[in-house]
């Protein structure tokens, strides 16, 4: 290794590209924090991989993202790295136990709230922040602010772009917020993964990854490579906080809307209300 090790929190662990990027990086001598919603497949991943850090949370369950974020502020004295990696495709609109639409609280809210509750270390261990999102922005999401969970309208692939735009947006507002303070944040698309995310949806984006299209998608260990990129400290001085990468690590273009000042402000804003989140 040409750097000391870090420790990184890899959400969405148990399998595709977080579980792919946890293994290289274990490998590599990092001290790896993995964290999913089955015990069976994020356990099975630690022990291929030697990893010792196992945390469990569902993250259609808010209760279970606090506990998670006070195990991590407790065992963890330093977070040089968050992934928030978990995310996925749902069919709809479904409300969640703490009353939000499935897919904008699974891939935006529980990130946000996550992020929150160990900002204190990220910004103690001047970390990295990685949300991966997903061109879905680019090509499905149509932002309503008044309507960010996506109630009206609602269709699978625009829910899912809304709340990939909502990560870009928010490794935004997180380089507004505490970039001055040493935290980076950036977002990217991690490519079009051959992975089984898109499971629980009748979607057009299930036919593409369950059909003969898989053999011209990219493979869990292509696409984990790619996270990989981005979370290794040896490429951290690459990284521009706030920006949205493509899979090569190149600046990439999203919706224009993503680079609405007010829009990045206001979404944030949004989120913290709807979790009655003030940050420090």
């Amino acid at each position: 290794m040409t750097s000391s090790p870090s420790t990184m929190v890899i959400t969405g662990a148990s399998d595709g590209i977080g579980a792919a990027a946890a293994r290289t990086l274990a490998s590599a001598g990092h001290r790896v924090v993995i964290v999913g919603r089955s015990a069976a497949k994020t356990q099975a991943v630690a022990t291929a991989a030697g990893i010792t850090d196992v945390h469990l949370a569902d993250f259609t369950r808010l209760d279970d993202v606090r506990r998670l974020a006070g195990e991590l502020r407790d065992s963890y004295p330093r977070i040089d790295v968050l992934a928030n990696n978990a995310g996925g495709i749902f069919d709809g609109p479904d409300r969640t136990r703490d009353g939000f639409e499935k897919t904008f609280q699974v891939n935006h809210l529980a990130p946000f709230l996550l992020t929150h509750g160990v900002i204190d270390r990220l910004v103690d261990s001047r970390a990295l922040v990685v949300n991966t999102a997903s061109i879905a922005a680019r090509m499905f999401s149509k932002l309503d602010l008044d309507d960010l969970n996506t109630w009206d309208h609602f269709t699978p692939n625009r829910a899912y772009g809304n709340a990939k735009l909502a990560g870009i947006l928010f490794a935004r507002g997180l380089t507004t917020h505490y970039a001055a303070r040493g935290l980076t944040a950036i977002s990217f698309h991690p490519g079009v993964v051959s992975t089984n995310f898109a499971s629980d949806t009748t979607s057009p984006l299930r036919w593409v990854y369950q059909t003969v299209m898989k053999a011209f998608l990219v493979t869990s260990e292509q696409g984990g490579e790619n996270l990989r990129r981005f979370l290794d400290p040896t490429n951290r001085e690459r990284w521009r906080s706030g920006t949205y990468y493509d899979p090569a690590g190149r600046q990439s273009r999203t919706t224009p809307v993503a680079g609405d000042l007010h829009v990045i402000e206001e979404h944030w804003r949004r989120s913290s209300a709807m979790l009655g989140l003030t940050w420090p």
